[in-house]
């Protein structure tokens, strides 16, 4: 029976069978080396560009001789693993990946918000929401968390924690359009305490305090960001989040509808 292997970069690099069993490589460079060719899946890689990544711009004299050695090693691991698709292909100019359809989580992380969003454009917010819990369900912590030494996947992972920090906002967002507020609430907070300098989390937990009957909360939210802002970086919030904080002063009755016109931060 035909095996499928899944590959994770949503948190710890991590390699599975369709039965659940690890196979992830244990030896640094190949976890390393795996996850540069997954993120750039179907297309090549150069040898020097390999080279850069994996060594962090200092490779040792050896570095070409030991690239080939890690491909080959990899290239064992994964048919070890039960990897049956063309696998870690050689194609001018070196090398790369050529992974199943949504084999690896990041390309299924990514069909369902954009899938959710074209539901959301669509006014078909409950389901919108739906696929956006699923994709933010598949991350178990900070991308590529096991191999931020590595500096060019450290890069690597901070675009990728951007794209779930953004679905995060989209979810709240519909949510908050379905009215569901105070559910949102708790989540927000944790969200705010995990980006403490990320204006829109802060305006979305506002606005979910606020439409809870909340707003004291709301304006302790803002002056806490506040705070933050000028200690940290010497700015005030920006404009729409300052807005925002004198509709809550004044009880503008716009905050009750269930639009996001305050919220584009």
């Amino acid at each position: 029976m035909r095996k499928i292997v899944y590959f994770r970069v949503l948190g710890a690099l991590a390699v599975e069978t369709d039965e659940g069993i690890s196979r992830t490589p244990q030896a640094p460079k190949l976890r390393a080396l795996l996850a540069l060719l997954c993120l750039n899946d179907g297309r090549p890689m150069s040898a020097p560009q390999l080279i850069d990544a994996l060594w962090s711009g200092a490779p040792p004299r050896t570095a070409s001789t030991a690239l080939q050695v890690y491909v080959s090693r990899l290239r064992k691991h994964l048919a070890h693993a039960g990897f049956d698709g063309p696998g870690l292909l050689t194609r001018p100019p070196g090398y790369m990946m050529e992974l199943a359809p949504l084999s690896l989580d990041l390309h299924s992380f990514e069909s369902l918000c954009l899938r959710a969003r074209e539901l959301r454009a669509a006014g078909r917010l409950d389901e919108a929401s739906g696929l956006l819990s699923q994709a933010l369900g598949l991350w178990t912590g900070p991308a590529l968390a096991d191999l931020r030494t590595v500096v060019a996947l450290q890069n690597l992972g901070h675009q990728l924690d951007e794209k779930r920090s953004a679905a995060l906002e989209e979810h709240a967002e519909t949510e908050l359009l379905l009215g569901r507020h105070k559910l949102l609430i708790g989540e927000l907070y944790g969200l705010i305490d995990e980006q403490p300098m990320r204006e829109t989390f802060h305006g979305l937990l506002m606005l979910a305090l606020y439409r809870s009957g909340r707003p004291a909360e709301a304006l302790m939210i803002y002056n806490r960001i506040r705070r933050v802002l000028i200690d940290e970086l010497g700015i005030e919030p920006g404009p729409r989040l300052r807005q925002l904080q004198q509709s809550i002063l004044e009880r503008d009755a716009v905050l009750e509808d269930r639009t996001l016109a305050h919220l584009a931060c």
